[in-house]
């Protein structure tokens, strides 16, 4: 090892020795955070990045794959409860080929490829069956592409066409949506999968596509689109109408002055009502006519009479010729035929009642007249079906109030003392090793100081005890100190170069025992007040 080299760690190792035992542990917590650090920073670095091979497999492709992953020994993990393996990047096209290769993954909808292998010889039943099966695949594919949906199964049900039937059903489907762990969907993604649904299949309208979910919920019902259960959508309609009122009133009698409550009777049937009507229409032509004319024109005397009510000839009167004219006219008009058909959903409003209760502090500038009109206008009252609005004023309990703002109050305090806390913490850690850093560098400079001054001293010292002729060393009778060799000869003549390699011998004596060193320093400085 280079000299310098050693006497740099030589330097560094009897810094380390003079330092206290605080300096001491600063210095080793510094040392274990860096290289806790360096530690952390080379297992991040040389972690491979891994990426998805495959998600939404079932529990049997995912073995399989997984059994071919270990075989080729190659580094893999789960996520999304063993439905998804994600792999290094550099081995993701291998393996995917790999497992192409092996016929994986094997369960899938199949979509459109479905129809590449139907033979010619499928009949009309295999063919539509087949048809319905490869969209319900792709609808399924296309939903679960969706954020949080983890599996979709689509069923469609699509009548068949007839020429014996003047109207035809109109197509339904059901979609279930199964999520991943936490996740909910919510109503935009709903009517995202209704729309997307009904916009695929030829005749099928949002409201013929009912969705629902892992956990049974309802999310859309055929005939009435996104729904949920009767409360709910009684409660969702209550607060609908209740945050209406409410912000009305926060501008009118200002917040915390008026609380609202709405009460809704909402109707759980559904049902379908067809009607016919008939009417005659204006100016219009017959669709056809037809005028029948008869006529009979006799010569001499008439028949003698004709059969009377019992069979019995009734005489005839004389006095005619003989002649017949008869017409029958048929005529057929148009009629105006309506057939109107509705469907009924559940969720109609059978009757509300909204009830205000306002603060008697404020009421001396309040009109309850007017409160009462707003109220009945924003909530959309409508008397002739009994809904109901009562506002009256009356005394507020300001406990509540004086309790929840103690109880923010305490826990704005606490937040702030946390956030305090972990400033305060941060402060510490890094002031810490601010100062571990500065009381490191100062040091350190110390110790470079004291060695240059140490050194011109030396030189001060050595070159005055050249010139001089005392031949005597007083620490020159210690027989340790064999490296440092000084001729006591008194009529040796002192030179530049004799000096500096006593001072570099010193300075090498010091390097390797402090302690004798500073003797051989106090015996110079000795000897020189002495010559």
């Amino acid at each position: 090892m280079p000299a310098q080299i050693s006497s740099a760690f030589r330097r560094l190792g009897n810094a380390v020795r003079e330092f206290t035992v605080a300096q001491r542990t600063v210095a080793l917590i510094g040392v274990a955070v860096l290289a806790l650090g360096i530690a952390a920073l080379t297992m991040w670095v040389s972690q491979p990045a891994y990426t998805p091979l495959y998600s939404g497999l079932s529990g049997a492709d995912a073995n399989t794959i997984v059994e071919q992953l270990r075989t080729d020994g190659v580094p893999y993990q789960l996520s999304d409860g063993g439905a998804t393996i994600l792999v290094p990047e550099a081995d993701v096209y291998d393996e995917r080929l790999k497992s192409a290769a092996a016929g994986l993954p094997s369960s899938s909808t199949g979509g459109y490829s479905l129809l590449d292998t139907m033979g010619v010889t499928a009949s009309e039943f295999q063919q539509s069956v087949t048809y319905k099966r490869a969209l319900e695949g792709e609808l399924a594919a296309t939903i679960e592409a969706m954020k949080g949906v983890k599996t979709a199964s689509v069923r469609l049900a699509i009548p068949e066409a007839t020429v014996f039937t003047d109207e035809a059903n109109d197509p339904t489907a059901s979609v279930f949506v199964g999520t991943r762990n936490g996740v909910t969907l919510n109503a935009d993604q709903v009517q995202a999968i209704v729309h997307l649904t009904s916009a695929s299949i030829d005749g099928m309208k949002p409201t013929d596509v009912a969705v629902i979910d892992a956990s049974g919920v309802v999310l859309s019902a055929v005939g009435v689109g996104a729904t949920g259960t009767a409360g709910q959508q009684a409660n969702d309609y209550e607060e609908r109408v209740r945050g209406s009122v409410q912000a009305m009133l926060d501008k009118v009698v200002g917040p915390g002055n008026a609380t609202v409550v709405v009460a809704a009777d909402m109707s759980t049937e559904a049902a379908q009502r067809v009607e016919e009507s008939f009417t005659s229409p204006t100016d219009t032509p017959a669709l056809n006519e037809a005028v029948k004319t008869e006529s009979y024109t006799g010569s001499g005397g008439t028949a003698a009479g004709v059969l009377g009510p019992d069979n019995i000839a009734v005489p005839s009167d004389a006095s005619t010729d003989g002649t017949f004219t008869s017409e029958d006219t048929t005529r057929n008009n148009a009629v105006n035929k309506v057939t109107e058909t509705r469907t009924i959903p559940a969720g109609a409003i059978n009757r509300q009642t909204v009830s205000v209760a306002v603060n008697s502090a404020i009421a001396d500038k309040l009109n309850v007249a007017d409160v009462t009109s707003l109220v009945s206008s924003a909530a959309g009252i409508d008397t002739a079906r009994g809904d109901a609005v009562t506002v009256e004023v009356v005394s507020f309990n300001a406990a509540g109030a004086d309790a929840a703002a103690a109880a923010l109050a305490e826990a704005e305090a606490t937040e702030a003392a946390d956030r305090s806390a972990g400033i305060l913490q941060v402060g510490l850690i890094v002031g810490g090793t601010v100062i571990a850093f500065v009381l490191g560098l100062i040091l350190y400079a110390r110790r470079s100081r004291r060695q240059s001054r140490e050194a011109i001293e030396l030189t001060e010292l050595v070159q005055p005890h050249a010139s001089l002729d005392a031949p005597t060393v007083p620490f020159a009778l210690q027989p340790h100190l064999v490296p440092l060799v000084i001729d006591p000869t008194p009529t040796q003549a002192y030179t530049p170069g004799d000096g500096d390699q006593r001072v570099a011998d010193i300075d090498a004596l010091a390097l390797r025992d402090p302690q004798m060193a500073a003797e051989m320093l106090r015996g110079l400085m000795d000897d020189r007040q002495h010559a």
